[in-house]
């Protein structure tokens, strides 16, 4: 069973940058997708990224691109998520999550971090 730790987070300023990382213990299969999600009190969680482990070809949540960046290290079994121009709306707890194909739902993903705050202030 993979499990999955996040790090990385904490308080920046508006326009700051923080990087995400997700180590991830246990087996990753080629055909897993590793995926991050964000959840800010009273909302639901939604999709910031996912990367194809076999490829390492990235998809970006539309609100997110041009500032957030997926990436992995196969061989440290780990997922970043380079943040920049962040905005006091991107505050939330950010978890990384394992799909065993390709989804933007947190429904489909099967394993999940404890996740890591990020707070932006203004």
């Amino acid at each position: 069973q993979v499990q999955l730790v996040e790090s990385g987070g904490g308080l920046v300023q508006a326009g700051g940058s923080l990087r995400l990382s997700c180590v991830a213990s246990g087996r990753i299969f080629s055909s897993h997708l590793m995926g991050w999600f964000r959840q800010a009190p009273g909302k639901e969680r939604e999709f910031v990224a996912l990367i194809r482990w076999s490829t390492g070809r990235p998809t970006t949540a539309d609100s997110m691109k041009g500032r957030f960046t997926i990436s992995r290290d196969n061989a440290k079994n780990t997922v970043y998520l380079q943040m920049s121009e962040l905005k006091p709306e991107d505050t939330a707890v950010y978890y990384c999550a394992r799909a065993n194909s390709y989804s933007t739902s947190a429904h489909d993903y099967l394993n999940w971090g404890q996740g890591t705050q990020v707070t932006v202030s203004s």
